[in-house]
């Protein structure tokens, strides 16, 4: 949390305000952050309370929103939803506010994750057509458009489908002074990595994603860590799901549109995909 901190308080942009929810921490989080707070009359903490267990995706938007209900949206041009275990490049929020000027189509977009192993940086595969769950940066008119985020597993994809559903783009760079690094691994659970795979699969289920997208999604990674094992666990994520006959987004026009853009993806490749698929404009 300290390396996050820092690491906002070097940024060539600092935000006007930046709101950091301590979402029932036990440990020294709520001292660091009354420090920080100190310090900086535009860092404002609010504080929850302990839920007693950890809750993976409803629980990370609810204390953001928690944070969103305290400011007045309008007053600003861009958000961005930050996670707490990151260590970002110091223009980040330069470039990224830079991009999106120049751009009015981008609704979302953000750098790459690396993780640190054995001394070097290695890459958290991401697609280029999703911003990243950890370092939301949003154009606040396109994140009111849309709705916001769903309080779901998942919702760092849902949004960006909606994105493009309105005509939107939504991406990331992989740049070097875009490139931040993620000091917990993706998809990993506070019971396994294997549970966040897991996690992942269902929240795929969930959003609408087909069987036969999900298993070449899920062959794709066979290669990383944990080898065949993360990539099975993910596969096993949906296909519980699917037998168990789980609730999936209620939205029917924005499952049918994820079908025909995965169907495309599959046909032709991603990039092809973003510029040709109805309901899905680049």
């Amino acid at each position: 949390m300290r390396e996050t901190l820092e690491s906002v308080m070097a940024q060539s942009l600092r935000p006007a305000r930046w709101v950091i929810v301590d979402d029932g921490s036990t440990d020294e989080t709520p001292s660091i952050l009354a420090e920080y707070a100190a310090r900086h009359d535009w860092i404002r903490v609010v504080t929850r309370g302990d839920r007693g267990r950890r809750s993976v995706g409803p629980g990370v938007i609810e204390a953001f929103y928690a944070g969103y209900a305290t400011i007045e949206p309008d007053d600003y041009d861009y958000l961005c939803k930050l996670d707490l275990d990151l260590r970002l490049p110091p223009r980040y929020f330069e470039i990224l506010c830079a991009r999106m000027a120049a751009n009015p189509r981008i609704a979302t977009c953000s750098g790459k994750a690396y993780v640190e192993e054995r001394g070097r940086l290695a890459y958290e595969r991401h697609g280029d057509d999703t911003s990243l769950g950890m370092t939301k940066f949003y154009r606040v008119s396109c994140f009111k458009a849309i709705g916001g985020f769903v309080r779901e597993v998942m919702w760092d994809g849902i949004d960006c489908h909606y994105c493009r559903m309105h005509g939107w783009i939504a991406c990331s760079w992989d740049e070097p002074e875009l490139r931040f690094v993620h000091l917990r691994p993706m998809g990993s659970s506070q019971t396994s990595i294997y549970a966040g795979r897991m996690r992942h699969g269902a929240g795929q289920y969930f959003m609408g994603t087909g069987f036969v997208y999900m298993a070449a999604s899920a062959a794709s990674r066979l290669s990383e860590k944990p080898y065949v094992l993360g990539a099975l666990a993910m596969l096993w994520g949906w296909l519980a799901s699917a037998l168990q006959r789980k609730p999936r987004l209620a939205d029917r026009e924005f499952r049918s549109a994820l079908g025909a853009y995965q169907r495309r993806v599959l046909l032709v490749g991603k990039k092809r995909a973003l510029t040709t698929t109805r309901g899905f404009a680049r």
